[in-house]
This record gives structure tokens, sequence and C-alpha cells, in this order.
């Protein structure tokens, strides 16, 4: 009986887990990478300073970025796609 109840357990489990896969990769379809509009302490995740979120120094650092709705970056003043590059000397 102990057994039913433990496979019943693990399969809810199961797919419980595997809606909440199917729901991140929902949003990250509908959502892009904004660079470079980033208030300090805000950003979303690993930067080239840092390695976690919130750890922005900065506001507007042109490598940190946000999750944002998909068609919207660019028309954020500063907002950017893809990440600025070190200005060669």
């Amino acid at each position: 009986m102990q057994t039913k109840k433990t496979i019943l357990a693990a399969a809810v489990g199961s797919l419980v887990a595997l809606g909440a896969v199917q729901a991140v990769f929902a949003a990250d379809e509908a959502s892009e990478k904004c660079y470079g509009i980033v208030k300090a302490g805000k950003n979303d995740c690993a930067g080239a300073a840092h390695s976690c979120q919130g750890q922005a120094k900065v506001d507007r650092g042109s490598t940190e970025w946000i999750k944002v709705p998909k068609g919207t970056c660019e028309r954020i003043d500063g907002g950017s796609l893809t990440p600025a590059t070190a200005m060669k000397k």
C-alpha cells in the first residue's frame, strides 16, 4: 500500500515539475534580454563583474540586463539587445 502512494506522489510531482519547466520556456520565448536600462541593484542575472542578480553597481550599465516583453527593448531609451563592448584604444 505504501509503495502505491509513493509511486502516485512521484507521478504527480513529475507532472507539476514538467508544467513548471514548460512555463519557464514559454515565458522565455515571450521575453528578451535588454541591456543598458537597468537601475543599480535591479539586474536580472549575472553580469561581467558579478555572478548574481541584484548586484549591478551603476544605473544603465551597458553589460547589465533585465528581461522585458519581446519587441520592447529597442523602444526604450538606451535599450539594446546586445551588451556593449569595451571601447578599443
